[in-house]
């Protein structure tokens, strides 16, 4: 039984609701606290056993290679300089150049998720199962999302979604919900994916979020729907995934335990992110409940 040791990270879009910060700067390297927010994302993917990253990127997405490359000498050199106390530093940086083999593909083809899949299909065996995941979103989790997925993976062969509960009616409108068959604590057997239909028409309350465990069986699929399509509107997976499961193939939803979705692609959402993540830090945690709470009671005055 081969388990999934690769990982395909979505990463070539604009990032167009933070310009003008992304017109120089990926979107995925926005900074929470001291990491971008692909690292957070990569760590996931490291802790869940995978050993090849791929990030599909483009031509504005360097700054991405060059924080998971290995430090230049320059940077170094600095460290270096300032003695004992910038040792960890240093640590720090070289562990980040070895979390995983990293490869880079330039993505190419129609705008939709399922174009970065199609762009590294010659990298990814037709027997293997592989994750696919995008780089401003993530589930802090414990074990993580990707460890939850690869448990359900080895239990029934099967692509895996990544799915958490509905906690606003809001959210009936902003993400696909799933349906089908319950057969586990947390886990369901899907039928079919209603993409956004409002609470009054969701077969469920369990939404698909953030990423997949996929299988070599896509492959076909894609290049199907490859040939029909007719250049309008986006080249989606979904549809593709439907297709299977109509076809007979099985894809289970896992709802993901003792976790919190962050969606740092949004505005208001990447700063709530970057509030929790600062509340939580060892060091500075303290600090800035004092301050937030000191500006919540000047506001209330």
């Amino acid at each position: 039984m081969k388990q999934p040791t690769k990982a395909v990270i979505a990463a070539a879009g604009f990032g167009t609701r933070f310009l003008p910060q992304t017109k120089a700067m990926p979107k995925e390297m926005l900074p929470i606290i001291d990491k971008p927010i692909i690292q957070y994302v990569v760590e996931e993917l490291v802790e869940a056993g995978i050993k090849d990253i791929i990030i599909v990127g483009s031509s504005n997405k360097r700054a991405i290679e060059d924080h998971f490359d290995s430090p230049n000498e320059d940077l170094l050199a600095n460290l270096r300089a300032g003695g004992e106390k910038k040792k960890p530093l240093i640590d720090k940086l070289d562990e980040l150049s070895e979390l995983a083999n990293f490869i880079y593909v330039r993505q190419k083809g129609p705008y939709g998720n399922a174009t970065p899949i199609d762009c590294v299909s010659h990298l990814i065996g037709e027997d293997e199962p592989f994750i696919y995941t995008f780089a401003d979103d993530f589930i802090v989790a414990s074990p993580t999302r990707f460890s939850q997925m690869v448990e359900v993976y080895k239990q029934k062969q099967a692509p895996v979604f990544t799915c958490k509960p509905v906690v606003t009616d809001s959210e009936y409108d902003r993400y696909g919900i799933v349906a089908g068959e319950t057969v586990g604590d947390g886990l369901m057997k899907i039928s079919h994916i209603v993409e956004k239909p409002g609470k009054d028409n969701a077969p469920s309350n369990l939404a698909s979020v953030s990423s997949y465990l996929l299988t070599g069986q896509l492959f076909s699929y894609l290049d199907e729907a490859k040939r029909e399509y007719d250049g309008q509107g986006e080249f989606t997976i979904q549809p593709i995934m439907q297709k299977m499961i109509d076809d007979g193939i099985d894809h289970y939803a896992c709802e993901i335990k003792n976790g919190t979705y962050y969606d740092t692609g949004d505005k208001l959402e990447y700063l709530k992110t970057v509030i929790d993540f600062g509340l939580a830090h060892e060091e500075m945690g303290d600090d800035l409940r004092k301050h937030l709470q000191n500006r919540l009671s000047l506001g209330s005055e």
